[in-house]
């Protein structure tokens, strides 16, 4: 069976209402995780990023740095990400993907699931991103300043601090309003 995105039709948007009301507990559980591995995800980067430098994996001064060193971190990176944060999610997933398997057919009475919606979209967010790095840079007075005596600290440093102000400014009024729909869709009859 295919996971669909709630609200294609109102057929489908009742049965994940019925399908949330039953088996609200896993939902909630699953999310705390994915919150969870997503912040897991920022702090093991954050710990690479210090151990790169101090290891002299790379040199901190981005300026310094050579094909050779930018290959070898996005690789450590990517290993490291992996191991740690990236085997518990697979794990998890198969977890989930065993518990949706094994729900009985006569749970599943009534439900009817159809194919995914798929979308071309997603390049907005790499342009947002960008304009408020720039704005980051500018506010600290870096506009002028040669990238190539950029730390490496300060650019993760400002990713992360971009990643917080798009959780404070989309991520709480969505968390929000998510909760407000859910609570008032499980109170409809």
């Amino acid at each position: 069976m295919n996971l669909v995105t709630a609200g294609i039709g109102a057929d489908e948007g009742s049965d994940w209402k019925r399908f949330m009301r039953k088996h609200w507990g896993i939902v909630a559980v699953f999310a705390v995780a994915a919150v969870l591995a997503f912040i897991g995800a920022v702090y093991v980067f954050l710990w690479f990023v210090g151990n790169a430098q101090s290891t002299g994996l790379v040199p901190s001064s981005l300026g310094l740095w050579t094909l050779g060193n930018l290959v070898s971190f996005i690789v450590n990176a990517i290993f490291w990400e992996l191991l740690l944060i990236g085997i518990p999610v697979v794990i998890a997933g198969v977890i989930g993907w065993q518990w949706w398997r094994r729900i009985p057919d006569e749970k599943w009475g009534g439900y009817h699931f159809s194919g995914r919606r798929r979308t071309s979209g997603g390049g907005g967010v790499s342009l947002f991103f960008f304009l408020a790095f720039c704005i980051k840079v500018y506010l600290d007075g870096n506009w002028n300043v040669p990238i190539a005596s950029w730390t490496l600290n300060y650019v993760v440093d400002s990713m992360i601090l971009i990643l917080i102000w798009t959780a404070i400014v989309i991520g709480i009024p969505a968390a929000i309003v998510s909760v407000w729909w859910v609570r008032r869709e499980m109170k409809k009859p």
